[in-house]
């Protein structure tokens, strides 16, 4: 759930509880503007307490869940994010081999430099894990591997330094 989906249930809960904005931020302890900024979808971060607080107060509660449709993906969306620019492809195979083995196929060093700095690092992290999983490489490994790519091909994204 992002900011802009939270604003909306709690606008949503806010009216059918009868209450104002001015209302709700007292009961609250925000701003009335805080209130509408986040109803709005215009609050860019309101921090974890306060949200939690927010939401406890309006009878909502926040869950997270394991997102397994993007873990089971990950490899796959992963090749295809490293291959946008180039019209050779890396493959989720070369991909997966190349994270548990540390081994860059040979012609696919821009993808996976591209991989590095471009992909999010939602589904870098996904990538690592499902590697792990599939190839019984501890995730550990596989972590040095790509930190060892992020120096050779000198990326830089501050992640991994």
């Amino acid at each position: 759930m992002n900011m802009q989906e939270l604003g909306g249930l709690v606008r949503k809960r806010r009216e059918a509880l009868g209450l104002s904005q001015q209302r709700l931020a007292q009961l609250a302890g925000l701003s009335r503007t805080t209130i509408n900024l986040l109803e709005m979808g215009r609050l860019t971060d309101l921090g974890i307490a306060k949200v939690n607080d927010l939401m406890d107060l309006v009878g909502l509660t926040l869950h997270a869940q394991f997102d397994e449709h993007l873990q089971t993906n990950a490899i796959l969306m992963g090749s295809r994010s490293a291959s946008v620019s180039y019209k050779e492809i890396l493959t989720p195979d070369e991909l997966l081999t190349a994270l548990s083995t540390g081994e860059i196929p040979s012609g696919r060093d821009a993808h996976v430099a591209s991989w590095l700095d471009e992909a999010s690092l939602k589904l870098v992290v996904s990538s690592v894990e499902l590697a792990s999983q599939k190839t019984a490489v501890p995730p550990k490994q596989i972590w040095k591997h790509v930190n060892a790519w992020a120096r050779k091909f000198h990326s830089p994204r501050q992640a991994w330094f």
